[in-house]
C-alpha cells in the first residue's frame, strides 16, 4: 500500500481525531526511523500524520521544578537550548551523537524512545534524568517512567489510540550532574555496542544522596540498573562504591552477540563505561561548585 494521504494537523484533538479515523496511519515526529522503515518495506502506513506543526510538541520549556521537552522537539533545537545543556550535559551529549547535524534537525528524543532501539543513545540519558513520558489516548492521560516504556527491541507501551506527548524531566537540584558514554565499532555514526547514562547528586561534603544509572545495548531494552545506583549512596565515590556499581552493572546485562561485539565483550566494556560515566558527572559537579 502506497501512502495516500500527508497530513500536518495544527493541534492535538485534530490529530487524534485523523489518526481515530485511521488505524493504519503512522506519526511522524521526525521521519529520520520512519522514512528508512518505509524504504525497506518494515513499514506501510496509508496516511502520515506529521506532528511537528503542534505547538505543544514542539515546546522546551524549563520551570522551577521540570524540564519538558516536546515529543517532536527536534534534538538540534535541544541541543541549542542553553539552559537545558547546562541542567542536563549528559542528555546532550547523547544527542550530540545521534547522526550528524542534517539528522539532529529532523530527529526527536520522542520519536528515539518511541522507535524504542535496544542501542538508541538518548534512552540511558533520558532514564538517568528520571524522565517520565506524558501519553494522550481516548481514555485520557497517563504518565509512565521511560525505564518502563519500553517493552522490547522495537516495541513500546503505547496503545493503539496514543500519542507520546512530552517527556518531563524534574529539574536537576543543587549538586546533581550526569553524563552519557558510549563505544561504538568505528568513530562516528553507528551504533552502540554499549552505552549508558548516569545521574548523580553530591551534598557539599561530596557525599551521594542520590544516582540513577540506566544501560544501553545490553539487554532486549535501555535499563534502570538499580542496583547500580543504591552501590553510589552514601560514599564519596570511591573505587570501592564505583566497582560494586560496575559489578551491578555487568550483572543486569543480557547481551547478544553480533559482528560489533561478543556478550562477553559488551558485558565487560559497559562496566567500564559506567565507571568513566560516574567520573564525568562527578567532575561536572565538582567544577560547578569551583565556578
Amino acid at each position: 500500500m502506497a501512502v495516500q494521504e500527508f497530513v500536518a494537523p495544527k493541534s492535538l484533538p485534530e490529530a487524534q481525531g485523523i489518526f481515530a479515523n485511521d488505524g493504519s496511519a503512522s506519526w511522524l515526529a521526525g521521519g529520520t526511523d520512519l522514512l528508512v522503515g518505509m524504504r525497506l518495506g518494515m513499514r506501510d502506513p496509508s496516511r502520515i500524520i506529521d506532528l511537528k506543526q503542534i505547538p505543544e510538541l514542539m515546546a522546551l520549556e524549563v520551570s522551577d521544578d521540570s524540564i519538558l521537552i516536546g515529543a517532536a522537539a527536534s534534538a538540534y533545537d535541544i541541543l541549542h537550548n542553553s539552559e537545558i545543556g547546562s541542567l542536563c550535559p549528559g542528555l546532550a551529549d547523547a544527542l550530540d551523537l545521534i547522526g550528524s547535524t542534517q539528522i539532529q534537525g529532523r530527529c526527536s528524543a520522542g520519536g528515539n524512545l518511541c522507535n524504542a532501539s535496544p542501542a538508541a543513545d538518548s534512552i540511558p540519558a533520558l532514564i538517568a534524568n528520571g524522565a517520565v513520558c506524558r501519553i494522550l489516548g481516548s481514555s485520557g492521560e497517563r504518565l509512565l517512567p521511560v525505564e518502563d516504556f519500553l517493552v522490547g527491541p522495537g516495541k513500546n507501551a503505547l496503545k493503539a489510540d496514543e500519542l507520546l506527548v512530552q517527556l518531563v524531566l524534574p529539574k536537576p537540584m543543587l549538586g546533581t550532574s550526569d553524563a552519557y558514554l558510549r563505544l561504538t565499532p568505528r568513530t562516528e555514526m553507528d551504533i552502540a555496542v554499549a552505552g549508558t547514562g548516569v545521574s548523580i547528586t553530591l551534598d557539599t561534603a561530596g557525599v551521594c544522596t542520590a544516582a540513577r544509572v540506566a544501560i544501553g545495548a545490553v539487554a532486549p531494552t535501555a535499563l534502570l540498573v538499580e542496583a547500580a545506583g543504591q552501590a553510589l549512596v552514601g560514599s564519596k565515590l570511591e573505587d570501592e562504591a564505583i566497582d560494586s556499581a560496575v559489578t551491578a552493572v555487568r550483572a543486569a546485562a543480557s547481551p547478544i552477540s553480533d559482528k560489533r561485539g561478543s556478550a562477553q565483550y559488551r558485558t565487560h566494556v559497559v562496566g567500564v563505561l559506567v565507571k568513566r560515566a560516574i567520573q564525568r558527572a562527578q567532575a561536572r559537579i565538582n567544577a560547578g561548585a569551583k565556578a
